[in-house]
């Protein structure tokens, strides 16, 4: 058989009537008997922010009952991450999300998760079992809440979704090229992708994680900072405890069970996102043999395994349609793409039972020992880790899993897959991999950047290890906090949070530079020179300090926004994050002096003055509970004077998905923040986006939002008395 119709000779589609079901399964008596008598083991405490304290007598007491005070603050979220975690998105948004589902299911098997969850210990069973009871209790005690798709939660679920982002690393798969590659036979597998990209990169995800040594604080005690940056109402707020030991508060993703960022009585981790190299791609050179497919390997030919994938999908009409796609996997992994001329198979860290028993028992870790005792399990593949503890400790690891390569090959590129050379050689262990315990220094910073300037001076050497041990360069972030830490003592709950966010704009440092040179180059006289000299005064006056005031800040957003739409694609074509791009000399006066020109002309048109202040135009806006926002200048909203972390902003505020506004809106950035003192008692700070819930009738829904926007912080209630001091409710699941 032809190549190419064998290929698409695997894609099969049929449409069934049925729809999927509205309602939650009734549950049965034995099961309600159950759950009611586990209720009776839980009590959940409200305190006056909305944010949930939940104690149970055993761990599985505890996680009943913070899945179920997590289903009271938004279902909806989590039942949308184990939808997208599963692979059924188009069941409920339509044949537009096949090839979302595919990805996951190229990694995520339901009968391989339920192998895993029979075969797991006793005590995670239990967990998992609790996990799944928590959520069927709620929607049995809650009729009125229709799921979109799940009416019944069952425990090897947790699995699906057993780290602290939603799909991890499978998202790294570009989903474009998963499409050309299976997609219909009018999109062939060679097809050409459209050219990269212009603007700016993508708002920064991942987060700032600062940890302070005793040293240089005010109190003797170790401080840490928790400021994830993900898309906004990502993680609430929560405490978990019970009479085996647990204690945990932070942030929670919707649905799990394991407080993903956050501390203990005795310690707190920030994971922040991107360090070593965990995903590689494989050349594997295919063969046709009597109708099959084969690939070679060592000398020899051999045979692709060939997996069909069913994905169902809401039909426009409301039915259900379903497509059968033939996946091929190499040993290397599932085939995710074509280039030149041979097929691409990506390996990556799929341990869902390690991953999941990592992510928990990191929470009840008491000391450092303990600590790193859990990252050996080495399954915490996309983050770093910042540390502190009430010891004095504080620490940095930067990545967990990291297998080990044969270093003579650029493992940023697709590798050969037919040579053994290629193959992953184990992992790494922690001792091998780039860590710090206890620099001289006092600090530790990570802003998603590389490790190397992490304890500034002190610093792990970028010549002592593998390149593919980190993968990111510098960013703006780290720059800033490098300048915001250096030679700084005296810390204190507050000073760290000042620090955490300083208001500089770093990037500017060397973007504007060439700017004025472009414009002092322009002859006395020439139109365009004193059509820009106000702009250029204002900008040469400026501190690169964003405020509400600032107009300064405004004309140098807009114009590095314009700037990057005429260098952006350029950037990516060369793989150079976009604006450090921007400061180089490959982009020209000409154009620099253009942007700027664009920009001022743009806040004219939009706002009446390219002389706006920055609050007028950047915005905090929550009407309504949907993932996805929608905004409205006309409708209320707070100022808010922070920006984009791609201009170094440590508190990072950006707008992620396409403006249809003036009004610049944020979506990205400060979500949960936290900052805690490890003392002989917890003394610790948070505040979040918007509020704990997701319901707009909910006086929670938005009563942090203006402390937000001045970055004004709460005092987190951690022990009981302090939650009886502040109680707003006190209830047992059910009740």
């Amino acid at each position: 058989m032809p190549a190419r119709r064998a290929l698409f000779a695997a894609i099969a589609c049929g449409v069934v009537a049925s729809a999927p079901t509205l309602a939650a399964a009734p549950a049965s008596a034995t099961e309600m008997a159950r759950w009611q008598a586990q209720a009776a083991n839980v009590s959940i405490a409200r305190d006056t922010w909305g944010v949930p304290h939940v104690t149970g007598k055993s761990d599985a007491d505890a996680v009943f009952g913070l899945m179920y005070a997590q289903a009271e603050d938004d279902f909806p979220r989590i039942e949308r991450n184990y939808i997208n975690a599963m692979g059924r998105l188009a069941e409920v948004e339509g044949e537009q999300e096949l090839y979302r589902d595919l990805r996951m299911k190229l990694f995520i098997n339901p009968g391989d998760l339920q192998a895993q969850y029979r075969a797991s210990p006793l005590w995670l069973q239990k967990l998992m079992t609790a996990f799944a009871d928590g959520l069927n209790f709620y929607l049995a005690t809650h009729p009125q809440v229709k799921p979109s798709l799940i009416t019944y939660f069952e425990p090897w679920m947790a699995l699906s979704f057993s780290e602290g982002s939603i799909g991890g690393d499978i998202e790294s798969v570009d989903l474009a090229q998963l499409e050309s590659f299976y997609g219909q036979q009018a999109r062939p597998a060679t097809v050409a992708l459209a050219s990269a990209e212009t603007g700016l990169d993508p708002e920064p995800s991942g987060s700032n994680g600062f940890a302070i040594a005793p040293a240089i604080t005010q109190n003797g005690h170790a401080l840490l900072m928790i400021n994830p940056h993900t898309s906004f109402y990502f993680r609430p707020e929560v405490q978990v405890s019970s009479g085996e030991g647990l204690n945990a508060y932070g942030a929670v993703t919707w649905g799990q069970f394991f407080v993903y960022q956050g501390f203990n009585e005795r310690l707190g981790w920030m994971h922040t996102s991107g360090g070593g190299d965990v995903i590689d791609e494989y050349l594997e050179s295919i063969v046709d043999k009597d109708g099959a497919w084969s690939y070679r390997y060592d000398g020899a030919l051999r045979p692709l395994k060939a997996v069909p994938i069913s994905l169902p999908y809401k039909l426009a009409s409301g039915g259900m349609g379903t497509k059968t796609i033939t996946v091929y996997y190499s040993h290397h992994g599932p085939i995710v793409r074509a280039h030149d001329g041979k097929w691409v198979a990506v390996r990556l860290m799929n341990e869902p039972l390690k991953a999941l028993t990592q992510s928990y028992t990191r929470t009840k870790a008491r000391d450092y020992a303990a600590f790193y005792k859990t990252m050996e399990l080495r399954t915490n593949s996309s983050n770093n880790t910042v540390y502190a503890d009430a010891d004095g400790n504080i620490a940095y690891f930067h990545g967990n899993f990291i297998p080990v390569r044969d270093p003579r090959f650029n493992w940023k590129q697709p590798v050969d897959g037919s040579d053994p050379a290629t193959e992953w050689k184990g992992l790494h262990t922690v001792a091998q991999t780039i860590t710090l315990f206890n620099p001289k220094n006092g600090w530790i910073q990570n802003t998603n950047n590389w490790p190397f300037s992490a304890a500034g001076a002190n610093s792990p050497r970028q010549q002592d290890y593998p390149a593919y041990m980190s993968v990111y360069g510098e960013n703006a972030r780290g720059l800033h906090a490098v300048k915001v830490f250096q030679n700084k003592t005296g810390f204190t709950l507050d000073s760290l949070i000042a620090a955490a966010y300083d208001s500089e704009l770093t990037a500017f440092e060397s973007l504007l530079p060439p700017l004025f040179a472009a414009w002092d180059a322009l002859p006395a006289g020439d139109a365009q020179k004193l059509a820009l000299a106000g702009k250029i005064a204002l900008l040469r006056t400026w501190d690169w300090r964003y405020s509400l005031t600032s107009t300064a800040t405004s004309l140098a957003i807009f114009w590095g926004q314009e700037l990057a739409d005429i260098a952006g694609r350029q950037a990516r074509e060369q793989e150079v994050p976009v604006v450090e791009f921007m400061a180089t000399e490959q982009v020209s006066a000409g154009q620099r002096l253009a942007a700027l020109a664009s920009a001022s002309d743009k806040l004219q048109r939009d706002f009446g003055s390219w002389q706006t202040p920055w609050g007028q135009i950047n915005r905090f806006q929550r009407l309504t509970g949907e993932v996805v926002q929608p905004f409205d200048d006309a409708k209320p909203s707070l100022p808010v004077p922070y920006a984009s972390g791609n201009w170094g902003a440590l508190a990072a505020y950006g707008q992620s998905s396409k403006s249809s506004t003036r009004r610049i809106y944020g979506e990205r950035g400060n979500s949960f923040v936290a900052v805690v003192e490890f003392g002989p008692r917890i003394k610790a700070k948070s505040i979040l986006a918007g509020g704990q819930s997701g319901d707009p009738k909910s006086p929670h829904f938005s009563d942090q939002a203006a402390m937000y926007a001045r970055g004004q912080f709460k005092d987190v209630l951690f022990y009981p008395e302090e939650v009886d001091r502040h109680l707003e409710r006190r209830y047992r699941p059910g009740e």
